[in-house]
């Protein structure tokens, strides 16, 4: 049942600086905003539905630039928003407008949408003077409202999963996307929060394996008015307005518990949630965008403006604006911001858009940052898992390899030399090998693991799995910019036709590329991060920026084909190997050298005749086939009490080229055979004959990826006996 408040509320109560935002204590509710250049602060109380504003309460108390009061008779459920008055001068980075409703920076609850209007901006929109021109209109009947939120729920035993960091496989979905078309799904549940939880897809993630999911943005967001004028919406999610609030579009049941029981059950599974979110900028963009929350609050405090030109704003994310990290006050909201999905929404960890940008302290980026050294140090933030997309779009803003310990990265020169090699690019053996062993060139050198490396083929960023084999070219057409936007650079590559074909020579071929990219990913070291879909064939249609596509370009297809089970079934098979043996999940980097004086090598790279690679052969323009010998007897690890760990010997075989390869297996120690366990070239990874004798020569097809496992007979009879 809803609060339904008998206005006017007459007790107004001085209240308390903190908590900020409206916090429900069992007896009233306390209102805090911060802003530093403020006049005066009015807090505007509306209607259940938030359609008309009932009353407006002068906030009279500020404690250290943050206003306060505590109205007795409120309860959760009762709307609000802000007014904020103060001076609209553009040119000193000044733009206080009252007649525009505010939402809280720190509303834990938003309901209802941004209804385009030109009253939504500060200023005349098409006045000759643009934004230093002034609009006396009021913005609230177009405007979403905050609703204070009860933060009551059951989490029972609930206890977060806590996956070792080598464990993970980190599964990226989009949460309408995933779910709006499963068939399994109970109609008023798909697209969100709620379908999550529910059997089909907990059954399907455990079939894969995967250990988290990374959600694309679940902050309140907005779409922007230009796609909206277009018919389109801001798909996506990067156009943050509130980093507490849940996106209502995502819940069934139009509750934050329906959030809060999806992480429980997913726990209950033993599945991590990640959450991407974007701190870097909101969805107010630049000096010509609307005023709805921060704009209006404080520009000057909360923004990114230019120096000896604060009219606009500096913008380091294309998004026309960037987060103030400089001011306290603005470090604060997002540390609290971090700390509420933590300790009350429950979430394992978060991947961080454009990270660089949040590490920029002037212009340059401090890789100590302010930012970093906070989160460094906090007690609960410390122990998350934490994933940078180690860049912006400033100048310097390219930073793989640079971030902290503690923080693991999006490692885009692993997805870019996973492409190219199997493309048939010459050269690249040298770096591939670097990209499959965990990238230590990158990231050892400040005492960081093999898990600091992301790996990834595909993400929402850019061609599907599918796309990337059947695309020469990206088609985004449909998005209205005359196929501009988007990366020209995708390393793809269409095997003969662009698109969609019936040849079956060519469907065979795409089909073993894309095992071929999923073994790679699968049996590197470090963490591997799956798409959604991608294990079932999903194509985009060759769109390589889906961000405005809620439609079937975007969302899952669950009408499989047969060839679609058999990949689905290939990449489980993958992951449960994956994480049956811990060669592929090391913790520490390969040494390449033999351990302890006992003369076993934890690596060797092998040519195809069987003898190991020298330092000249790296250098090969023509060398498009490798081997790498895994030893599992070598990985000198232990378990968390502290038990030895041991595994299989392995042997992985790589060829590019177009045409068969002959590859001398290892012959080590007495009757050594190798067991086929994979091999691309066949439908569903497998062939028939399994077995091969030390020494004899492996027939690898071009364009194949092979992975064998010793097989140690004097074990087995050991063990039979």
């Amino acid at each position: 049942m809803h609060f339904v408040p008998n206005f006017p509320l007459t007790a107004v109560w001085p209240g308390r600086p903190y908590p900020r935002g409206a916090t429900w204590d069992g007896e009233g509710v306390n209102f805090a905003i911060f802003s530093e250049h403020a006049e005066k602060v009015e807090l505007c109380l509306f209607d259940m539905e938030g359609r008309e504003e009932v009353q407006r309460i002068e906030m009279r108390e500020q404690t250290d630039m943050v206003w306060h009061c505590y109205l007795p008779e409120a309860r959760p459920g009762l709307v609000y928003g802000y007014r904020v008055y103060g001076s609209y001068d553009p040119l000193r980075g000044h733009r206080f407008n009252p007649n525009k409703l505010l939402l809280d920076p720190y509303a834990k609850d938003i309901i209802g949408t941004v209804n385009w209007h030109d009253a939504n901006f500060g200023y005349r929109v098409g006045h000759p003077s643009e934004d230093l021109s002034f609009d006396p209109r009021d913005s609230a009947p177009y405007m979403p409202k905050c609703r204070v939120a009860d933060s009551a729920f059951s989490w029972g035993d609930d206890k977060p999963p806590r996956t070792p960091w080598h464990e993970l496989v980190i599964y990226e979905l989009h949460v309408r996307g995933f779910t709006l078309h499963h068939p399994e799904v109970p109609a008023p549940l798909r697209g969100t929060y709620a379908a999550l939880a529910t059997a089909p897809i907990i059954e399907h993630f455990k079939r894969l394996g995967i250990t988290a999911v990374e959600l694309m943005p679940v902050h309140s967001f907005i779409d922007d008015r230009h796609l909206v004028d277009r018919g389109r919406r801001n798909y996506w999610g990067y156009n943050s307005i509130g980093y507490f609030a849940p996106e209502a579009r995502y819940s069934a049941s139009g509750s934050i518990k329906e959030f809060k029981t999806m992480v429980k059950t997913l726990h209950s599974a033993g599945i991590e949630v990640i959450l991407d979110v974007v701190y870097n900028h909101t969805a107010e963009g630049n000096h010509l965008g609307p005023t709805l929350s921060f704009k209006g609050i404080d520009n000057a405090a909360y923004y990114r403006l230019v120096p000896g030109a604060p009219r606009f704003y500096m913008d380091y994310t294309g998004c026309g604006n960037t987060l103030n990290m400089q001011h306290p006050r603005v470090l604060q909201l997002i540390m609290d911001s971090l700390r509420y999905w933590v300790q009350e929404m429950h979430v394992d960890g978060f991947r961080f858009d454009l990270a660089s940008s949040l590490a920029r302290e002037m212009h340059d980026v401090d890789r100590l940052g302010a930012f970093f050294d906070i989160l460094h140090q906090d007690p609960v933030l410390s122990q998350v898992k934490l994933i940078a997309e180690p860049w912006d779009l400033g100048e310097g803003g390219y930073q793989v390899g640079n971030f902290p310990l503690g923080w693991a990265e999006w490692n885009d020169r692993y997805r870019d030399t996973m492409r190219a090699y199997w493309r048939g690019d010459g050269g690249l053996i040298g770096e591939f090998a670097r990209r499959i062993t965990g990238s230590s060139d990158l990231y050892a050198h400040n005492g960081r693991r093999p898990y600091a490396s992301i790996n990834y083929i595909t993400a929402h960023d850019g061609f599907t799995l599918e796309d990337l084999v059947s695309y020469n070219e990206k088609h985004n057409e449909a998005n209205g910019e005359d196929n501009r936007d988007g990366s020209d650079k995708n390393l793809s590559w269409n095997h003969g036709v662009e698109g969609p074909t019936d040849d079956p020579a060519i469907l065979a071929l795409r089909a073993r590329q894309k095992r071929n990219l999923l073994a790679s990913l699968l049996l590197s070291q470090g963490v591997p991060m799956i798409l959604a879909g991608d294990e079932m064939g999903r194509t985009q249609r060759g769109n390589n920026n889906a961000y405005c596509q809620d439609n079937e370009v975007s969302w899952v297809n669950w009408n499989l084909s047969q060839a679609d089970r058999e990949l689905l079934e290939f990449v489980a098979r993958l992951v449960h190997l994956r994480r049956a043996h811990p060669v592929f999940r090391r913790r520490n980097f390969f040494q390449g050298r033999p351990i302890r004086g006992s003369g076993i090598k934890d690596i060797h790279w092998l040519k195809p005749d069987g003898t190991e690679m020298n330092d000249h052969e790296w250098l090969h323009d023509y060398a498009k086939s490798l081997g790498v010998y895994l030893s599992g007897e070598a990985l000198e690890e232990v378990d968390a009490r502290g038990r030895p760990v041991k595994d299989d010997n392995f042997v992985l075989l790589f060829n590019a080229h177009h045409e068969r390869v002959d590859f001398k297996l290892p012959a080590i120690g007495a009757n050594c055979v190798w067991h086929v366990v994979i091999d691309t070239h066949y439908e569903g990874g497998l062939r028939s004959d399994g077995n091969f004798q030390g020494g004899d020569c492996f027939p690898l097809e071009g364009r194949t990826l092979a992975l064998l496992r010793q097989i140690d007979y004097q074990r087995r009879r050991d063990d039979i006996a």
